[in-house]
């Protein structure tokens, strides 16, 4: 069955294939539906699709956090959370279903959307704040969403693709022997041809301005499958470094290509989306040495982590190990439900140990402070950093980083690199305000 949308002045016209909707209930029981009172989550997930090797570790690891936090707690200082799945394939007219479907779901609709994909965010953003939801694309979506004084119902934190480039220069910079010996070099970036994938071009584009070096870029289409033509011109083009914006399958070809033709691993670098374990175990260890960023640590030393095999895997490691536990992305959708869970923690401050909706929300990821001994409360202690929303800054600015794959496993090779904000915070605000112009919006006053 085909669904059509059609939206007024800001909003969009799409023809979407029919999305299932999915409540998973793992190892913990839960109610087919639940409380009345609940707070309403709604989760968007790939786990079928040409993504879906990504997506699921994504999904179990969102999943996990939330059981764990209504076996454990029941729920957010006595409130209950509801957190059914949509099946959206990482496909935009799909996510744009899962979010008309899920909007209104629950006592007082979704308190929050994150939706797993930057074109399903780029399709969302003018939605949002006519229907009183916050969008949250944790690394991810439109950078320029960080200036809160344009976008003030999305949030980016904790960092973003074009800070994350800037990192990576600066790592790259590092291994040089400082910025000055960049001049001259050829830094290198193959993409995922969308919107996703050309996020960080005009980062890079600008720093190969300011510091000299070649930047040359190498497109791969969707799924990502053929790329010999593009290893055909890295072998001719020679870049000294490689960078990788890809995504799903796309990984796993490129970096089985890379080891085919000889290029070094240890200066090939993927974005925080192009470092987990399904993108390298199908190398073998031909994949040893490749580098990625990330936002967050690895491993399942965390309390977090240990609280969730206790209540969510009744200790059983080996059960929770065939769900992803402790892998990349399963840390990363643990890492991304911290954080809103924390801004309903923030929220309940303000307004009370009510059910939320989106208004109230947007309150408390507007007002997010994880601060270092909060951290410790949680048990994520070195799991990530701790981060600050403001009015002004919905990013919050967060440190990046690197990790190198020994052949088996995720090792943490640096400490956290501080993104180049003296370049990417004018990017971001010049680009905002010409959002704004074009779009007719008001620019708050945060002062």
């Amino acid at each position: 069955m085909t669904l059509s949308f059609s939206f007024g002045l800001g909003r969009l016209a799409l023809a979407a294939a029919g999305a299932v909707a999915i409540v998973v209930t793992g190892v913990v029981p839960q109610k087919a539906a639940a409380e009345e009172d609940a707070i309403f989550l709604p989760l968007t997930v790939y786990r079928t699709g040409a993504y879906a090797p990504n997506g699921i570790p994504f999904a179990n690891g969102s999943r996990d956090f939330l059981q764990m936090l209504m076996a454990r707690d029941g729920g957010i200082n006595g409130v209950p959370l509801e957190f059914p799945e949509c099946e959206t394939r990482y496909d935009t007219a799909m996510g744009v279903e899962c979010y008309e479907r899920y909007k209104d779901g629950g006592a007082k609709g979704a308190a929050v959307f994150a939706p797993l994909s930057t074109g399903i965010t780029y399709a969302i953003m003018e939605l949002a704040p006519d229907d009183g939801i916050p969008i949250h694309s944790m690394g991810y979506g439109r950078a320029a969403a960080s200036y809160g004084k344009v976008f003030d119902w999305t949030f980016t934190f904790p960092t973003t693709y074009w800070a994350q480039a800037t990192a990576f220069i600066r790592y790259i910079a590092q291994e040089e022997g400082g910025k000055e010996a960049l001049e001259g070099k050829k830094i290198g970036l193959i993409y995922h041809n969308s919107a996703y994938g050309r996020e960080p071009i005009p980062t890079l584009e600008r720093l190969s301005e300011d510091l000299g070096f070649e930047f040359v870029s190498y497109a791969v289409d969707h799924p990502g499958q053929e790329q010999s033509a593009t290893w055909l011109s890295i072998r001719r083009d020679r870049p000294d470094w490689l960078m990788m914006w890809g995504w799903g399958v796309m990984n796993q070809v490129a970096i089985s290509e890379a080891a085919r033709t000889g290029f070094p691993m240890d200066r090939f670098l993927g974005v925080w989306w192009s470092g987990s374990e399904p993108d390298v175990r199908p190398a073998g260890p031909d994949a040893a040495g490749y580098k990625a960023g990330n936002f967050h640590s690895i491993g399942t030393e965390f309390g977090v982590l240990q609280d969730i095999l206790e209540y969510v895997y009744d200790g059983d490691e080996d059960a929770a190990r065939e769900n992803n536990w402790g892998e990349v992305l399963y840390n990363r959708g643990l890492v991304n439900y911290i954080y809103l869970t924390e801004a309903i923690r923030t929220a309940m401050e303000e307004y009370g140990n009510v059910t939320l909706g989106g208004e109230e929300m947007r309150w408390g990821m507007e007002n997010l402070n994880i601060t270092a001994e909060r951290i410790a409360e949680i048990g994520a202690e070195g799991l990530f950093e701790p981060i600050q929303i403001t009015c002004e800054d919905h990013e919050g600015r967060g440190p990046v980083i690197i990790q190198q794959w020994d052949g088996e496993n995720w090792e943490r090779m640096t400490d956290w690199i501080d993104p180049m904000h003296d370049v990417v915070w004018p990017m971001y605000e010049e680009s905002a305000l010409a959002y704004a112009e074009e779009h007719g919006l008001e620019v708050r006053d945060c002062d």
